[in-house]
């Protein structure tokens, strides 16, 4: 069953598949580049009781595609704060993969500087930290170019992305997301004070691991960082590990033990 919050416009970018209304933490699921909250209904699944799973939908896919496209991280993260407010009756924690750890990041900051609401942790995968800057820019190259590049990252079935008509579909929301991430610089702003905890392939193309311990200094909280075997979509391989990496952490930071 997925569900939204109220009937109100925010209520399109929230969706739970496994709603557990007495959880204890709500645990926020943004996702990569020309991703959709579907990706995470094994999450939703897989995570314990005590933890309600919250999966971002974007603008321009699945059921929101005929709406305009949003193509910075800044404007992104107005819009996730905003739509989460209903959801911040109780602890919340932030899961970010890729350009969606930075999402995380920012909307965190938010929590933090306009209610006070210091997250439960964030957990940032295979993505460098805000502070690690590349040059990037797959979203300027031609639509090959640009469907190459998500494929050389395994991200994407490359029979999917070899279909026309999938293909009409998915670039114009691959365009915008691969904008947002790779112009993404942060605002000058103190650190968090959550936990941070970085998951990381040790063979990702998109983030070494030495970019990825960066993030150690965008928090002034406890901060952790595993490194896994595999590539930019390690967490395919190892989504037992990655759940249950995520329920130690919860549980340290206060989460029923049950």
């Amino acid at each position: 069953m997925t569900t939204r919050a109220g009937s109100d416009e925010n209520s399109l970018w929230i969706r739970r598949f496994q709603p557990r209304s007495g959880a204890a933490v709500r645990l926020v699921c943004l996702p990569h580049a020309g991703g959709s909250a579907s990706y995470f209904v094994p999450v939703a699944r897989a995570m314990p009781e005590f933890a309600d799973v919250l999966c971002v939908q974007y603008p321009g896919r699945q059921d929101r595609r005929t709406e305009p496209l949003i193509d910075n991280i800044p404007d992104l993260a107005d819009h996730v704060f905003a739509a989460l407010l209903p959801w911040a009756d109780r602890p919340l924690a932030f899961f970010g993969h890729s350009m969606g750890a930075s999402l995380a990041f920012e909307v965190a900051r938010r929590f933090e500087r306009e209610k006070g609401v210091i997250a439960a942790a964030l957990f940032a995968s295979g993505r460098r930290a805000p502070s690690a800057l590349r040059r990037e820019t797959a979203h300027l190259r031609d639509d090959r170019g640009l469907l190459e590049e998500v494929a050389a990252l395994s991200g994407t079935d490359s029979e999917l992305l070899g279909d026309e008509e999938v293909q009409k579909m998915i670039l114009p929301a691959l365009r915008a997301d691969y904008r947002a991430a790779e112009t993404y610089l942060p605002e000058p702003g103190d650190p968090l004070r959550c936990p941070v905890h970085v998951l990381v392939g040790d063979d990702d193309p998109k983030v070494t691991v030495a970019e990825a311990a960066a993030w150690a200094e965008h928090t002034a909280g406890p901060f952790t960082m595993k490194v896994f075997p595999g590539g930019h979509f390690y967490l395919t391989d190892h989504a037992n590990e990655v759940i249950r990496t995520m329920t130690e952490h919860l549980r340290a930071a206060g989460a029923p033990s049950v």
